[in-house]
């Protein structure tokens, strides 16, 4: 079946999609083109896709680090399969942990939740892969050996992080060693990065959770008189989950459970087939305005509700079902923006990447460290920067997400995958970026999945980011008239440039094409690349 997909570039583009047998995208381009390397010798998408993840932590740590955490949906030629790599609070946390404050520290140990992404390589590779940890952390441990030029949109994030992060523990000494972080086009090395992703991929993650580079951890922390502990670490497990789903656009749409967001996107497409959002055109006034209203009742939903999965209140399904759905639905007037609370169901839910190979495995993969660089806590003679993951449980007692020892925080990565009508892989994508990412996967969902729009054209179109309330952030380039109908149907839209603010996400997106090859395609915002062969 030819003629699938609508090649037409609607939308300001630097880039076209690209199509080929074996590909991989992602948001920098040294990054994709380890993960290349592996499926040229022989390795396969869950290989590329290792690959690709640690080369991010070098070449990309304005996003993630060695301290990330990272969650995967993998299609092994057959069925999908969901890891959970996030890790959980130091067991030592409690709501009295943080008395006296109005909601969880961001930045410095306090921050600090055990990192989890070391053990989604390892599990992805016990489970998966073909060529060994050694072989797939090469190019990373190369990279930060040896150096790397650093690239433009990194290098502008880099100046804003240090501004931030320069007087966190450690982070200056490894950041910014010559007492200036490095600017786009200059080489930076990270030698002792080198030398812990040797230990880590030697050990198969062993060293990073009992051996030295945990007690090097737990020691800095000691220092520091935080909380994380040899326990806390070696305790630490990446479970294999059950994905969540819902039929849309003739397929389906996964995505992991709770303790993510990604239920917010399944909520969002639910309500949009009760409107038939597919007899709109897309960019239309009525499809942006129903777009953004069913994702103001998912994420009302989502900031209630949505918790580790072992301490929600009722079984995340259940904001999924028809009935819920058709009520949450009804809410919506097609005429007027709207101010939605959390519904009730009855008692009866970043750096991204994205692999496919020749013989059918698609992974879709994302890691982070949060805010940026994250806690700004980096560990001396390690490279290990550390994710400030405990930003995101809440201080209230009464809350599902309440902070606890040994419990994960509501998490904001997502990865996301699709299948067709028949059960077979459609596309693997993501949308990085915080709290753009539920949404940004919707909005790629009903343009690629019901519109049919080529997975660059639908990543450059203009975006929409709900904040709260009816204010509603947009990309300059959508069309006034459409910006003017929805101001005069009471959204409070309001302007911004996604160079200057970074603040509309990064996607990646491979297609698997009826005729059995992929068409790929990196975010224009951001300095990635989308490699095929």
């Amino acid at each position: 079946m030819s003629g699938e997909w609508d090649f037409s570039q609607g939308y300001p583009s630097w880039r076209v999609p690209m199509m080929g047998a074996n590909a991989v995208a992602t948001s920098q381009p040294l990054a994709a083109q380890a993960g290349l390397r592996m499926l040229q010798q022989g390795g396969n998408a869950v290989d590329a896709a290792i690959a690709t993840a640690i080369a991010l932590t070098v070449v990309e740590p304005t996003g993630c680090g060695i301290g990330s955490d990272a969650f995967a949906i993998v299609w092994d030629g057959k069925k999908l399969h969901g890891l959970n790599a996030s890790g959980r609070a130091p067991g030592a946390w409690s709501p009295e942990t943080f008395a006296g404050r109005q909601a969880m520290p961001e930045l410095g140990w306090d921050a600090v939740t055990v990192p989890g992404a070391v053990s989604a390589w390892v599990a992805l590779a016990e489970r998966f892969a073909t060529l060994p940890l050694t072989t797939l952390a090469q190019p990373a441990i190369d990279y930060a050996r040896n150096g790397f030029p650093v690239s433009p949109l990194i290098g502008a994030l880099w100046q804003r992080g240090y501004s931030k992060l320069r007087d966190q523990p450690g982070f200056s000494a490894c950041f910014a060693p010559n007492g200036q972080p490095p600017r786009a086009g200059e080489l930076f090395r990270n030698p002792d990065q080198a030398t812990s992703l040797e230990k880590i991929a030697a050990t198969q993650g062993e060293a990073f959770y009992r051996g030295e580079l945990a007690e090097r951890m737990v020691a800095f922390a000691r220092e520091h008189n935080a909380a994380l502990s040899m326990d806390d670490l070696r305790n630490h497990r990446a479970d294999w989950v059950e994905l969540i789903s819902r039929p849309f656009a003739g397929g389906s749409v996964h995505e992991l459970p709770p303790n993510g967001q990604g239920i917010a996107t399944l909520i969002a497409l639910g309500i949009l087939e009760q409107w038939d959002i597919g007899r709109y055109q897309p960019d239309s006034v009525a499809w942006l305005h129903l777009s953004i209203e069913a994702m103001k009742l998912a994420l009302a939903d989502l900031d209630r509700y949505v918790a580790d999965e072992e301490h929600m209140e009722f079984p995340a399904e259940r904001l999924l079902s028809d009935s819920y759905l058709k009520t949450r639905a009804a809410l919506i007037d097609p005429q007027k923006a709207g101010d939605f609370t959390f519904g009730a169901p009855t008692q009866s839910g970043t750096v991204y990447l994205s692999t496919a190979d020749a013989n059918g495995m698609m992974v879709s993969f994302i890691q982070s460290n949060y805010m940026g660089f994250g806690s700004g806590v980096v560990v001396p003679g390690t490279g290990i920067s550390l994710q400030n993951r405990g930003a995101g449980f809440s201080l209230d007692k009464q809350h599902p997400n309440v902070v606890a020892g040994n419990k994960r925080p509501f998490h904001t990565i997502i990865p996301a995958f699709a299948l067709d009508g028949h059960g077979q892989p459609l596309m693997s994508f993501g949308v990085m970026g915080g709290p753009m990412q539920a949404q940004g996967h919707l909005q790629m969902a009903l343009r690629i999945m019901l519109h049919k729009q080529n997975p660059q054209a639908a990543i450059d179109a203009p975006r929409w980011r709900i904040v709260a309330g009816r204010e509603v952030i947009v990309e300059p380039s959508m069309d006034r008239n459409t910006l003017a109908a929805l101001r005069a149907m009471g959204h409070n839209v309001v302007l911004e440039d996604p160079l200057q603010t970074y603040s509309f996400g990064g996607a990646q997106a491979i297609i698997r094409d009826p005729q059995g090859f992929y068409i790929a395609a990196t975010e224009s915002r951001k300095d990635g690349q989308a490699l095929v062969f």
